[in-house]
């Protein structure tokens, strides 16, 4: 099969374009760097043509009140160019319990392009995953002052982007899911002692301060960021990642 992998030069875009050639498909990155601008329109088109299968990895440029026009207008090109092309999947990467967090902007853009997935004309699969290890070092730095770093005790199942990469490859590769596959790290900490696990594996002499308002976790509710049952279990554990 022929897939066009927006967001395919990117941390999980680059890993499923190698996942998915080393199964025999042909699977082509897009991206900025390639031409192709989800926002402008530009290269969309061209891109998709001949795809059996479209998997959207692309992200907004920020976190803030930007975010849900960003996914808006990306998706409603990707889609329209999609259909035009007689594209029969369309796969997107969310985050697991986005819809739960309507306090943050980020997660009602995402939540928001996951709506308009599922309405329009393809048919669709939705993979939500944890909260990347590969981005703990940048949730720490968000609320560093100094010799501390202040965390909420917001529980976090972190896992890895190879983990991620491989459930989006076979969702991709596979039929339409017409709904959501959830894919979590095989162990859940609250963030503070995460940040506490992770500064000493480092040599990192700060302390974490416990802070249920700090950093923008302290608006998650409870342990919406973690799977419930159906969800899949990845093998890489954290303390193994680090080592």
């Amino acid at each position: 099969m022929k897939f066009a992998v927006l967001g395919g030069t990117g941390l999980i875009g680059s890993q499923v374009v190698k996942n998915l050639g080393a199964a025999g498909h042909e699977a082509v990155p897009h991206s900025p760097s390639t031409g192709v601008d989800l926002i402008s329109g530009a290269g969309v088109a061209e891109a998709v043509t001949g795809a059996d299968v479209v998997v959207n990895l692309t992200n907004s440029p920020t976190f803030d009140d930007a975010s849900p026009a960003f996914f808006r207008t990306s998706m409603e090109n990707l889609l329209d160019a999609s259909a035009r092309a007689g594209v029969g999947h369309a796969v997107v990467l969310s985050i697991v319990g986005v819809d739960q967090v309507p306090e943050l902007s980020y997660y009602r853009a995402k939540t928001l392009q996951e709506d308009l997935l599922k309405a329009g004309p393809i048919p669709y699969s939705i993979v939500r995953a944890t909260q990347f290890m590969e981005f703990v070092d940048a949730v720490l730095s968000w609320t560093a002052d100094g010799d501390t770093v202040r965390l909420p005790r917001t529980p976090i199942q972190p896992i890895a982007a190879a983990d991620v990469a491989a459930a989006v490859t076979e969702v991709a590769a596979g039929a339409p899911l017409n709904g959501v596959l959830d894919v979590g790290g095989p162990d859940v900490y609250p963030l503070d002692d995460l940040g506490r696990l992770t500064l000493s594996a480092k040599g990192d002499k700060r302390s974490v301060v416990t802070d249920d308002s700090a950093g923008m976790f302290a608006a998650v509710r409870g342990d919406v960021l973690t799977t419930r049952d159906g969800a899949r279990i990845a093998a890489t554990r954290y303390t193994d990642w680090l080592a």
